[in-house]
């Protein structure tokens, strides 16, 4: 087991490390994030129920956010936070680590370009992680919304259990990983793609520039990955913040429709 925790992968890092990497790396996201994830959130509900819209004199970025501002302050945007700080620091341990073992066992650190070892790696680590995640997931989205019944994290997570059930928190697992896989596929396919093509630029001066290369792929993959995936990320959201007296069905093909 000591050797496993101490293996080091193609980058120089000891495996626990990417475990410790991936798990700041997804806090400090989140975080940073958050503001905008709760736009995201309350735009895609929009339409869900009549309390959602209730508030909502636009669904543009710019009219909505001045809205959430001046109704609720700047904490209004951060409502739910907790949760995430407790589910993205383990669910990102769980990420990279599983991503950088399947990657080695798959052959993808192998000299050359390996697209599909990189994005199955992605969709192993994706699945694995979004079963940490998920519930507190639910959490967070459910205390971001402006009807939200809840008074905080412990309430929510205390009055789900009791009402719906521990079902409830995986409602929209199913959905989450159908969401996810080809996000990852894309997200890591790219990922790996766009660090090759950077560091082939300037191979000379590939050690000084790593983290510039890193940024600029990391950027591209997500971008383009986000936008093959956010029409099921909104069926994910009106899953995940349904509530017994607002929506009564938990069905995915349901949730698709009023999407739509």
């Amino acid at each position: 087991m000591a050797s496993e925790v101490e293996t080091v992968g193609r980058d120089g890092l000891a495996f626990w490390k990417y475990m410790l990497a991936g798990s700041i790396a997804g806090m400090v996201e989140h975080m940073a994030m958050f503001p905008v994830d709760t736009l995201k959130t309350r735009m895609q509900m929009l339409g869900a129920t009549p309390s959602c819209c209730a508030h909502s004199p636009s669904h543009h970025v710019g009219p909505f956010l001045a809205s959430i501002m001046r109704s609720e302050g700047p904490l209004g945007l951060y409502r739910g936070i907790g949760a995430i700080g407790l589910g993205a620091g383990p669910a990102h341990a769980v990420y990279f680590s599983v991503y950088e073992v399947c990657k080695e066992k798959l052959g993808g650190n192998l000299p050359g370009h390996h697209p599909l070892f990189h994005a199955v790696s992605g969709v192993v680590a994706t699945t694995a992680s979004d079963a940490v995640l998920t519930p507190m997931d639910v959490v967070k989205q459910r205390l971001q919304l402006r009807s939200s019944p809840y008074f905080g994290v412990k309430d929510c997570v205390l009055r789900i259990i009791r009402e719906e059930g521990i079902g409830a928190f995986y409602a929209s697992y199913r959905t989450t990983v159908v969401m996810n896989a080809p996000f990852t596929a894309v997200h890591f396919s790219t990922y790996e793609a766009m660090k090759k093509i950077l560091s082939g630029v300037s191979p000379e001066n590939a050690s000084e520039e790593r983290l510039l290369v890193h940024i600029c792929a990391g950027g591209v993959a997500g971008a383009l990955a986000g936008a093959v995936t956010t029409p099921l990320d909104v069926v994910k959201t009106r899953l995940q913040c349904q509530v017994p007296d607002l929506i009564q069905s938990l069905d995915l093909h349901i949730a698709t429709r009023k999407a739509m």
